[in-house]
């Protein structure tokens, strides 16, 4: 790709607008910077393992584009792909891989198992399960969770992955670790790619109806799937940043440069809105690194005339005007409030007054219960006194 400025300038229209010369410097000083952070880490380490591998091939290296505006109104939960010239995760012979299709799932799961399909893929493919059979058996969360950790890729048929949110909760969609990535394993028209099915497909076809009438033949989903499994996957929010993993830090620096400008084509051209035009700036990143840029606009606004509005127009007063009125109804909450906590603070004062008269009368009776024993006693001590002169007079009558 040809080389291009590294800054923007205001009505620029080139579809790459990153330099393929940045690109590669700033994936050189990034893999640089994260080598030697590992080194020092595992220097400064109490404990070393000897048995523990090298974490390379899973340290992810990012592409991130900020945007002047939202690229999406609301959340996608269907990620896009883009084509990388060195793919993910395609080579990996560790990779497992969850299929999900469309019914039924007995002629997907033919389909691997045949000898049209590539061994070395087919067993990487750990699972085929049908839309029907998986809301059946993982419906619980602990199953979900269990379907998680068993495979690193999944893969869904792109007619039913929109329904896949539902079957599979928060447990695959809270993040973007791993999403579905939607694949096409049908033709839209039989007849007009002229290619013919294999004769256990046909019988199979001829079992099981039309639903998978316009199933590919198996080399061509063996290729979809491949494709799949090596893209960089897009995942288009409500916000103005978009992160994409275009590689590990185990690639060296061309791969990573490659790959980006791959990514940014395909931003520019199929995913943001407008373009180059909406485009701010892209960095690349590591998991713990800083951004480093290899390209920004020098227009911070998309519409530079309906973003920034000049200073005593009508338009700028409508919105100020528009501002106070919302500033003034917020403002009429704060009284409620507070007369709501006068108000509690007058129905405490009422019952601390409602508590003292109590306190008093405890009080009062307090004192009147001290008194009567105070009377009890004197009536004690006089019925003794009166006892001992009765038996002083008894016992002078007696001696006379």
């Amino acid at each position: 790709m040809g080389k291009s400025l590294a800054v923007a300038k205001k009505g620029e229209t080139s579809v790459v607008p990153i330099s393929s010369e940045q690109t590669l410097k700033a994936s050189k000083a990034l893999l640089s910077h994260m080598q030697k952070a590992a080194k020092e880490a595992a220097a400064s380490a109490d404990k070393k393992n000897l048995l523990e591998e090298s974490t390379e091939a899973e340290t992810p290296i990012w592409l991130t584009a900020t945007t002047k505006r939202n690229v999406r109104d609301t959340n996608k939960l269907k990620p896009g792909r883009v084509t990388l010239p060195h793919p993910l995760n395609r080579t990996d012979p560790e990779t497992t891989i969850c299929l999900i299709v469309a019914d039924p799932q007995r002629f997907y799961k033919d389909v691997v198992a045949s000898e049209e399909f590539p061994e070395a893929l087919g067993k990487r493919i750990t699972r085929v399960v049908d839309l029907k059979h998986l809301q059946a058996k993982f419906r619980t969360f602990e199953a979900q969770r269990k379907l998680f950790s068993e495979h690193d890729v999944f893969l869904a048929d792109e007619r039913i992955v929109n329904r896949l949110p539902k079957a599979l909760g928060k447990t695959f969609f809270k993040t973007t670790a791993k999403r579905p990535v939607p694949v096409k394993l049908h033709r839209p028209d039989k007849k007009a790619d002229g290619v013919k099915s294999t004769p256990g497909q046909k019988k199979a076809q001829k079992e099981q109806g039309s639903s998978v009438k316009h199933a590919k033949s198996a080399g061509d989903m063996a290729k979809e799937i491949e494709a799949a499994v090596g893209a960089a996957l897009v995942h288009l929010t409500q916000t103005t940043n978009t992160a994409v993993k275009i590689g590990y830090a185990a690639f060296t620096p061309q791969q990573i440069a490659e790959n980006a400008e791959a990514v940014v084509t395909a931003l520019v051209e199929k995913f943001i809105p407008r373009g180059i035009d909406n485009l701010r700036a892209v960095y690349l990143k590591g998991p713990e690194t800083a951004a480093l840029p290899i390209w920004q606009t020098e227009e911070l606004w998309l519409d530079g005339d309906k973003d920034v509005l000049a200073e005593g127009s009508e338009e700028l007063k409508a919105l100020e005007e528009k501002k106070e009125k919302a500033n003034v109804g917020k403002k009429r909450k704060a009284p409620a409030a507070d007369e709501q906590v006068k108000e509690e603070e007058e129905q405490v004062d009422a019952a601390a007054e409602v508590e003292k008269p109590a306190k008093k009368k405890n009080k009062k009776a307090k004192v009147d219960s001290e008194s009567n024993d105070a009377k009890l006693d004197a009536q004690i001590k006089e019925r003794k006194e009166k006892l001992k002169k009765q038996k002083k007079a008894a016992k002078a009558a007696m001696e006379e």
